[in-house]
């Protein structure tokens, strides 16, 4: 088995798990650093307008993409070491060369 495919498996399934646990609160946080960010402009309170939300939805897709990413580094890693502790000792095979 070649040595990227459990990582990618590994980072499919921590992608997979950001999906099901962490998106929601990646939005929440994400648009919270953004009413932060908005209110550091602006000044708070902070009024609904089109930078004001522009702001919001740039924390929350900055979190989304950062937590997701988190995720997926993380499963990536995990997928990598299952395949170095479940490698039974398997030696690789020297390519022959004849000349």
């Amino acid at each position: 088995m070649n040595r990227k495919t459990p990582t990618l498996i590994g980072a499919g399934v921590g992608l997979a798990v950001f999906l099901a646990i962490g998106l929601l609160p990646a939005l929440l946080y994400g648009g919270y650093a953004g009413v932060l960010l908005a209110g550091g402009f602006v000044g708070t309170p902070v009024q609904p307008t089109l930078f004001v939300r522009a702001l919001i939805v740039f924390g929350m897709a900055l979190g989304v993409v950062g937590v997701g990413a988190l995720f997926a580094v993380a499963g990536a890693a995990a997928g990598a070491a299952v395949s170095i502790l479940t490698a039974r000792g398997e030696k690789p095979v020297a390519s022959e060369t004849k000349a």
